[in-house]
């Protein structure tokens, strides 16, 4: 077994750990946490050249803002969830231009409204 894969397999034991023991308003925050990881890890393969892993990293931010549209509660949330409803599709839309253009001012961008988003939800909890 490679150093690598001990790794990440450490690090997938880790954060599946954190998430079965994590209340509702942590799972959240986690969601937020790792779209801006993934964001950063697709700035940096644009930096090296290496469009598979942008890829693979701007299609993960994709997935997890996904999650967040999919947690939004429009029954209740009203208005609220109507405008996050609409910022998170508009996330996505920059994701999927920034790695089709390979344009990290893009991510810098998705990074910085979902940062907000995050620091606003940690001030709720």
């Amino acid at each position: 077994m490679n150093a690598q894969f001990a790794v990440d397999s450490y690090a997938q034991v880790h954060r599946n750990a954190n998430v079965e023991v994590a209340s509702p308003h942590k799972l959240i925050d986690m969601l937020y946490e790792g779209a801006l990881e993934r964001i950063a890890q697709a700035k940096g393969a644009i930096q090296y050249q290496n469009i598979e892993l942008r890829g693979k990293k701007i299609n993960s931010a994709i997935a997890i803002v996904g999650g967040l549209r999919s947690n939004l509660n429009h029954d209740e949330g009203g208005d609220i969830s109507a405008n996050l409803e609409a910022l998170y599709v508009y996330i996505q839309s920059i994701l999927v231009k920034a790695h089709r253009e390979a344009n990290a001012e893009l991510l810098d961008e998705a990074a910085s409204l979902l940062a907000n988003m995050r620091d606003a939800w940690q001030q709720i909890g």
